[in-house]
């Protein structure tokens, strides 16, 4: 069953996004060469919780495996899901940084970017506008009346005919009281399939795309995702509601969470 919001937790999934928004927004400068993924680990966590809030992702379950960390930060070849550490962030690498959060309220927010170290190549660069836009692309279906389908059309349509990848393994999610709910938000898909749109659903949209095929493996650690064929991988989400006028970005600073 998918759950639908109505406008009181809307407006505390509002407030959770924003909390989010924030985070990111203190964060990213220190995504830097030679910084630690330990220490970028550690911001966030403090970032978080100087808002009130906790890490979504921390003692987060998954079998036994147990995620360990505050945020995700995966590298290069590394599609989601990496687990901080000591290794230092150097030049011409790609990071992808996965935020998310509990409230007070107990609503979840989730949101993840990808950066581009000093050196990174200009097609690795490409790889990541291109993933954005096609995150935007998809956001722009997010629409009451309009199919979940049609989200992963328009992402997969967009990045395809560019020679990119699309990760199929992981796919995008409901979220609310709890960070992964009903329905499932495939990357790719036949538009007008799958679940109705309708107002108060709130969606986690997270395009995986990839300069190689888009087939992954699970590293021995349980958790990190990887491209099978080593190629680079770019990961964007934003955390979506569908309200009346279309859809609304909640893990954004923008005012009304409109899309750029």
């Amino acid at each position: 069953m998918i759950p639908i919001k109505d406008w009181h937790e809307l407006a505390a999934m509002r407030v959770a996004g924003r909390k989010l928004a924030e985070v990111a927004e203190r964060v990213r400068p220190v995504v830097q060469v030679g910084v630690s993924t330990d220490e970028v680990d550690r911001l966030t966590e403090e970032a978080i919780r100087g808002l009130g809030a906790r890490p979504a992702f921390k003692g987060y379950k998954v079998g036994k495996a147990i995620f360990p960390k505050t945020i995700c930060i995966s590298i290069n070849e590394q599609v989601v899901h990496g687990i901080p550490g000591k290794r230092l962030l150097r030049e011409g690498d790609i990071v992808t940084l996965d935020f998310g959060l509990v409230d007070a309220s107990g609503y979840y927010a989730d949101l993840a970017f990808s950066v581009p170290m000093p050196g990174a190549s200009a097609r690795a660069k490409k790889l990541l506008d291109d993933t954005e836009q096609s995150l935007y692309e998809g956001v722009r279906l997010a629409r009451p009346g309009g199919r979940i389908g049609d989200i992963g059309c328009a992402i997969q349509g967009y990045v395809e005919p560019r020679g990119y990848g699309v990760v199929t393994q992981f796919v995008g999610h409901g979220i609310g009281r709890n960070l992964h709910e009903e329905p499932s938000v495939p990357n790719f898909g036949k538009a007008g399939t799958g679940y109705l749109l309708k107002p108060g659903m709130v969606l986690a949209i997270e395009p995986m795309i990839t300069l190689g095929k888009g087939k992954t493996r699970i590293l021995e650690d349980k958790w990190t995702v990887v491209t099978e064929d080593g190629s680079l991988a770019a990961h964007f989400e934003h955390t979506v509601a569908i309200t009346p006028s279309g859809p609304e970005i909640l893990t954004t600073l923008n005012e009304g969470g409109s899309i750029r």
